[in-house]
């Protein structure tokens, strides 16, 4: 009886290994054509970005047949578009919002997760609680706040929700993630003489590196992208973030969309130049991220 089972086993590997070969072939050709549907908007946006406007409306998908940058040049060169203005006024905004979400973010977060006092899970519920809010249903009280109080229209006037609205998250992040480090940790620094700001800063907080730059992508994109506080409080051209300055081509009776397609291309650009340079940080924050949250 071995013998014959011998026999049949053998014969069945090299059917085996077809099948699997089949179902790779099969599972990369998925991948493939999923990862070239992604692929070709970006592609497309770019070609479509060095036609004529009259050429793109005759052909939305065809190949420009005398591809041209004088889209680029009219964006950049013409100041009534406010590029450049658009791109400094999102740096700054998405700086100084992010890196207080992260500080803030941190501080709280810790006290939150290590240091027992009289309404701690309450605070903690009152944070969450801004994660269940719908932000656009806060925008007409927000704009009247900001109104009466003389708070719109200014170069800050966006970092205000930026961070109230990203603290939920960061907090509720590091909270987690720093209950799951150990507290002999801390406690071991102690006993070498170091203080509790100097312990929180040089052990625990490169200690979370990996959920702070989780935060940290997390909410660089959100800011960069946010279009309708900005929309609702900023009045101001000159004040215009990148999602505000793309409105300014399209008119009431027709849009250009070659230009659109420029401009977009060229204040996605640090946001692309951002993902490829720390593209590494962001895999490992959001995969240490996921597993210690």
């Amino acid at each position: 009886m071995s013998e014959n089972k011998t026999p049949s086993k053998a014969k069945n590997r090299p059917d085996h290994k077809v099948k699997t070969r089949v179902l790779a072939v099969f599972l990369n050709l998925v991948l493939i054509i999923f990862s070239l549907s992604c692929i070709f908007p970006l592609i497309w946006l770019f070609y479509s970005s060095l036609k004529e406007k009259r050429v793109f409306n005759a052909d939305i998908i065809g190949l420009p047949k005398s591809p041209s940058f004088s889209n680029y040049v009219d964006i950049l060169s013409n100041k009534d578009y406010h590029i450049f203005a658009s791109l400094f006024n999102s740096f700054r905004t998405t700086i100084i919002s992010v890196s207080l979400i992260i500080i803030c973010g941190f501080i709280v977060g810790y006290i939150l997760a290590r240091v027992k006092f009289k309404g701690n899970r309450l605070l903690y519920v009152i944070f969450l609680m801004g994660l269940l809010i719908p932000i656009h249903s806060l925008l007409v009280p927000i704009y009247v706040v900001f109104n009466n109080t003389g708070l719109n229209n200014q170069w800050f006037t966006l970092i205000i929700p930026y961070v109230a609205f990203g603290l939920p998250i960061a907090i509720f992040l590091v909270e987690g993630y720093v209950k799951a480090i150990p507290v002999a940790l801390e406690e071991a620094a102690a006993i070498d003489g170091s203080s509790f700001t100097r312990t929180l800063f040089t052990v625990i907080l490169p200690t979370c590196k990996p959920i702070l730059t989780t935060v940290g992508i997390i909410q660089t994109f959100g800011c960069w992208n946010e279009f309708s506080f900005a929309l609702v409080l900023i009045r101001d051209q000159a004040l215009h973030t990148v999602p505000l300055a793309m409105t300014q081509f399209t008119g009431q009776f027709s849009s250009d969309y070659p230009k659109i397609m420029a401009a977009l291309l060229t204040t996605m650009a640090p946001i692309i130049v951002f993902y490829f340079v720390f593209s590494k940080q962001i895999i490992k924050g959001m995969v240490a991220g996921a597993v210690k949250g």
